[in-house]
């Protein structure tokens, strides 16, 4: 029923924890097919994805236009869009199943759905970021890709998709999606706090709320990259 589309790039040491959260979804039957879409890959990241049995697919880097390739691959009638360092919590299949199978049942009005954020530390600055994070989908309904994207494939192609931009196709996708068809679902979504403990967590929150108000602001995007790092 579900393609799971996952874009990587160096993703090796994290890969392999995101793919085996997905068993029990394959095992149930819930998961059609995993699809790995890689940007390039200089470590060992295609050999983790070879030895998973996933479908692979190369594409230019950028996970825009990597989940992009992977939905023109993906057969399901609903797509998952993960990225490679984001493992989903134990139990996330029931909840998946329940949405689907309320909007294919027309008890709920048809829409896409993130999952709750966390981050893989320990202390209060992550716990400080996930509280941030959850004020910002219940104000904005604004979930970033790191919380993962479930849509059927109808109304991926009715929004136009994931476009091959550089940064904020996540946050492009669900403003096209709107507020009244973007749902959060009760299961984390657990992604590696790899980069805030580089960077400085306050930095990092920073950074990030930095290039929104510039993306919205219609800043170029070039110049948001930069920052971003």
């Amino acid at each position: 029923m579900i393609s799971i589309i996952i874009p990587t790039l160096n993703a090796e040491s994290t890969l392999g924890a995101t793919l085996t959260a997905l068993i029990p979804a394959v095992v149930e039957g819930l998961v059609r097919e995993v699809i790995i879409v890689d940007g390039g890959s200089t470590d060992r990241t295609l050999v983790v994805a070879d030895a998973s049995g996933a479908t692979v697919v190369k594409s230019p880097a950028g996970r825009g236009q990597q989940m992009s390739t992977g939905a023109a691959a993906a057969r399901g009638p609903w797509f998952l869009f993960l990225h490679g360092d984001t493992v989903l919590e134990a139990g996330w299949e029931r909840d998946v199943a329940t949405f689907i199978e309320r909007i294919e049942t027309g008890r709920r009005p048809v829409a896409a759905a993130a999952f709750q954020f966390s981050l893989d530390d320990t202390g209060v600055m992550p716990r400080l970021v996930e509280k941030g994070v959850a004020l910002r989908c219940w104000l904005l309904r604004l979930p970033y890709g790191d919380q993962g994207l479930l849509i059927s494939q109808a109304l991926y192609n009715q929004v136009g998709g994931f476009q091959p931009m550089p940064l904020m196709e996540d946050v492009a996708i669900i403003r096209r999606l709107g507020r009244a068809r973007v749902a959060t679902l009760r299961s984390r979504a657990i992604t590696s706090a790899q980069r805030y403990r580089r960077d400085g967590y306050l930095n990092r929150a920073a950074r990030n709320v930095t290039c929104l108000m510039l993306y919205l602001l219609r800043m170029p995007l070039r110049l948001i990259v930069r920052l971003y790092g």
